[in-house]
């Protein structure tokens, strides 16, 4: 697929950057224009997957268990930080990562088959640890809702994050869980500006859905969160009180950030699109990021990649914490039990 720079409508990368991995390179026609690509539409490949609950060893990442039912993700949020995995695929971070999405049509029967195992001891599943679980193909696949499910008969705990509004769709569902303390939703909210998410994640839900989204489940009796991330310095940062603020009016109960992290091939797709969109704002927003990052634009190291150094972390710390507490969102964070995890049909396996 051809390498563009300029934006496609609809779209978070302007392009398909090199395959870190990949020796060969398709270079695109110096002298063509948009107008003469193909129109770029989604497309869905069946991933074979034998296995469906992935472990998590890294330090710094709240979950040691996790369920992708997609690799990729349609949303085309311009920062993620999955886009590398679909290198490992032989495709590109950029077009290629929100147009080709890799769907696991066995998810729900290999967790159930997970579950069974003797070996699994019952603890917390996140759902959605790389990719949003409620992008647009799970309008079509419905693979989150029907995971969900089977937790909900095995009474196995799980958190869930998206920055979508279909997560409503599944509310009795979610209830299932709520009513023996087996659920916690969180939404991502990066920013209350229409405009500035529109073009930032192009096709996730726009700030007040994802607003609309909190004061439904809250109401539904569903603890829900939100996480301020990534917050994009020079950009969104100064919107953390806001945002904190407009979410725990719509019934979040607890909160957290994670400052942008642009590892591999997202550093330069995001600084062309800083390029391309904030164009006035490009050099405060990446020396910010440089400020965070000890002078580059993405640190891998454990200790540091999630909240940054520097003084300019410790800023984004302090007034995370002061509008945590004004917000009355520093309470502890809702309590996930596993004491009604059951395998069905255990029972009759004692006769």
């Amino acid at each position: 697929m051809a390498n563009v720079s300029l934006p496609i409508h609809g779209r978070g990368a302007g392009g398909n950057p090199p395959n870190r991995f990949e020796p060969i390179v398709l270079e695109r026609d110096p002298e063509a224009t948009l107008e003469d690509e193909p129109a770029l539409t989604t497309q869905y490949f069946r991933d074979w997957t034998r296995s469906i609950i992935a472990h998590n060893d890294s330090p710094d990442v709240g979950f040691e268990y996790s369920i992708n039912p997609y690799r990729g993700c349609e949303h085309g949020c311009i920062y993620c930080y999955a886009r590398p995995t679909h290198e490992y695929l032989g495709l590109s971070a950029g077009l290629d990562f929100e147009s080709r999405i890799f769907v696991k049509e066995d998810a729900p029967q290999l967790l159930r088959k997970e579950l069974m195992a003797r070996k699994w001891t019952p603890q917390c599943i996140s759902i959605s640890g790389v990719t949003d679980c409620y992008q647009p193909a799970e309008r079509y696949f419905r693979l989150t809702r029907r995971c969900l499910e089977v937790l909900a008969e095995f009474g196995n705990p799980a958190t869930v994050i998206t920055k979508s509004h279909l997560v409503t769709r599944d509310i009795d569902v979610l209830q299932r869980l709520a009513k023996i303390q087996g659920i916690l939703v969180m939404l991502s909210v990066t920013t209350l500006d229409p405009e500035v998410s529109r073009t930032m994640e192009p096709r996730a839900a726009a700030p007040e859905r994802r607003l609309n989204a909190i004061q439904q489940l809250a109401s539904a009796g569903i603890p829900t969160g939100v996480m301020v991330a990534p917050v994009v310095p020079g950009l969104t940062d100064h919107e953390i009180p806001a945002i904190l603020d407009a979410c725990a009016r719509a019934g979040a109960v607890t909160c957290g950030y994670v400052p942008l992290r642009l590892p591999f091939a997202v550093a330069p797709l995001f600084e062309q699109w800083v390029e391309n969109c904030f164009p006035d704002r490009r050099n405060k927003i990446l020396n910010r990021i440089r400020s965070l990052r000890g002078g580059k634009l993405n640190d891998a190291n454990f200790h540091t990649r999630m909240r940054g150094e520097g003084e300019f972390a410790s800023q984004m710390k302090n007034m995370f914490e002061i509008a945590r507490r004004k917000a009355g969102l520093d309470k502890p964070c809702p309590e996930l039990s596993t004491e009604h995890f059951k395998r069905p049909g255990a029972q009759m396996a004692l006769f």
